[in-house]
């Protein structure tokens, strides 16, 4: 399969499509520990914020513009000491999973992290959800802890995980 050029999603063309593999993440699994489905009014501050953040939303649509997979990163802590680390989702469409998209995604917010001048970026992954971790050693993430029975879903505990990647920016750090 030929890589797909990533896209920058924007609320009016994305957000139905983004919140149907929200709500489907929500609804089957752990990849995030809501509980309730999100509604299409959430999108708007949703994308406001990654605006106001100059955080990307990268995609990738199928020929007919389908959006088949998202990415976005955003503030890892709101303190300004971190603010060249940033903690990074990534979501495939059900029906597209496998497929290496969640690759193409990655590779995209990597790169987009970089051009920015970010140091590291975290993600934070369901200890259990095996394809994801895979995913992020392949990319050079580390491990670099696990909060035991930090969230609880679907009647049992869950663990997160977290990965780390550091990157060779920015050239020139600054305090403040």
């Amino acid at each position: 399969m030929n890589p797909l050029q990533p896209i920058a999603c924007t609320h009016s063309r994305h957000a139905s499509a983004i919140l149907d593999i929200f709500n489907d993440a929500i609804a089957t699994s752990t990849a995030l520990y809501d509980y309730q489905p999100r509604t299409l009014a959430s999108m708007a501050p949703w994308f406001a914020a990654k605006d106001q953040g100059h955080f990307p939303v990268i995609g990738l649509e199928d020929a007919n513009g389908q959006l088949l997979a998202f990415g976005s990163y955003g503030t890892f802590r709101a303190w300004p000491a971190y603010k060249y680390t940033v903690e990074h989702s990534v979501y495939v469409h059900k029906d597209h999973r496998g497929q290496g998209l969640g690759l193409q995604v990655m590779e995209a917010l990597i790169d987009a992290a970089r051009q920015r001048e970010m140091h590291a970026m975290v993600g934070a992954i369901d200890a259990s959800n095996g394809g994801s971790i895979a995913l992020h050693r392949r990319l050079g993430f580390q491990h670099v802890g696990t909060l035991p029975q930090v969230g609880f879903k679907f009647g049992r505990w869950l663990d997160l995980a977290l990965y780390q990647l550091l990157l060779d920016t920015p050239r020139h750090p600054v305090d403040g």
